[in-house]
């Protein structure tokens, strides 16, 4: 019974950490406007925050992990928020746009080995089936930030000054740090080291096709989410403060969707989950570009692909770590690296139809080719995995 007990508490300190991480990538969306304010310049000029924070996701996943390898998986949890708390605590203090933009990159290196490691230790902590369900309590975290830490960031950040929502974040990451000191219990290097380099884990095909996966069929989301404020005002015709509603709406639906993943990872195989999560968001995204000119629809819509769009999180963590044998925390925190580009890249293609006039709407529209199209990758994966069984079958047989 302690022993569970111990597992829950040190999955709450993954969801802690999750939370702080979920905080500092969306509550620079909220204080744009007082940022540029602040630092003199452009708000076009304040979005390469968004963007310096999702290279440093990239381009810390694999490096961090791979430099962690032989670790303590609570050792490099703690040093990766040692390493997130400090840098976005230096980030209100910045004073110019150089700065914080170098600041806003150094804060995104731990993000995608925290989750990645996070991941995998979760999938130990875990109860025999119970996996899914683990990462997802992991994943609340970052969810949770949407309903409730982002607006409260966002308010403090208008009310006060920018820089004291970069201060809420560091006061998370002091609770996360505190939380994985006392409560991570501490895993044998032996149990959880990687068994073969990163360069061979790196010759994995299928890790690869599923990374493609991530980074497109993610991006349907973040096509349809990058342009939400505008389709509100300007499509749905509701006032500004409606953005705000929306955004809570969009959360709680993620919330809720998190959660639903994780039960279908667990009564499907996690691909056949990704096909039916993906395959859902198309439908959805579709579907919203009809309705999107009435206003009460579209916030009911807005929670409905919140949810629909999170149910493919746990489903293809689990894919991931499930193809990585070996190398799971590379692999792991890869995956992290690929939902951030698919932010970037989702952002990017929904807004051309926008540069060629056809409106708001069209963005939905490249949202749902998006999904299609990583559906389309998930189903060739398992063509291929099939068409390797029967060959092995063969082979066996022939022997």
């Amino acid at each position: 019974m302690e022993t569970i007990k111990s597992n829950k508490k040190a999955l709450f300190a993954l969801a802690i950490g999750g939370f702080g991480i979920g905080l500092t990538e969306f509550v620079i969306m909220g204080i744009l406007t007082e940022v540029s304010g602040s630092l003199g310049i452009t708000i076009p000029q304040a979005g390469h925050f968004i963007a310096a924070y999702a290279l440093g996701v990239v381009v810390g996943a694999p490096l961090l992990t791979g430099m962690g390898a032989k670790l303590s998986p609570k050792k490099m949890l703690f040093l990766l928020m040692i390493w997130f708390t400090v840098f976005n605590t230096l980030s209100g203090l910045a004073s110019g746009y150089s700065s914080l933009l170098f600041l806003r990159f150094l804060s995104g290196i731990p993000h995608g080995a925290f989750f990645g490691i996070g991941a995998v230790v979760a999938t130990k902590l875990a109860k025999k089936g119970k996996a899914a369900q683990a990462i997802s309590i992991m994943f609340s975290g970052l969810t949770v930030a949407n309903v409730i830490g982002v607006p409260i960031g966002t308010y403090l950040g208008q009310q006060f000054s920018w820089s004291v929502s970069f201060y809420l974040v560091g006061f998370v990451g002091l609770l996360a740090l505190g939380s994985i000191y006392l409560w991570m219990p501490k895993i044998e290097v032996e149990e959880s080291s990687e068994k073969v380099t990163v360069a061979q884990g790196l010759k994995n095909t299928e890790l690869w096709a599923l990374i493609a996966l991530t980074t497109i069929g993610t991006g349907g989301f973040f096509a349809w989410y990058s342009y939400v404020a505008p389709l509100i005002t300007n499509v749905a015709g509701l006032p500004e403060h409606f953005v705000g509603y929306a955004m809570m709406l969009a959360g709680l639906g993620m919330v809720a969707g998190n959660f639903l993943g994780a039960k279908m990872a667990e009564l499907l195989s996690p691909l056949r989950a990704v096909i039916i999560s993906l395959s859902m968001m198309c439908a959805i995204l579709l579907a919203n570009m009809v309705i999107a000119t009435n206003p009460y629809l579209l916030m009911v819509m807005t929670f409905v692909i919140g949810a629909i769009s999170f149910t493919v999180a746990t489903p293809i963590q689990m894919a991931i770590i499930n193809t990585s044998k070996g190398s799971e925390m590379l692999g792991s925190s890869m995956n992290q690296s690929a939902f951030n580009m698919g932010n970037a890249s989702g952002a990017y293609l929904a807004g051309l139809p926008m540069a060629f006039g056809y409106g708001i709407l069209y963005s939905s529209l490249v949202g749902a080719l998006l999904a299609f199209s990583g559906v389309m990758i998930a189903v060739a994966i398992l063509l291929v995995r099939k068409r390797r069984a029967i060959k092995y079958r063969k082979m066996a047989i022939s022997c």
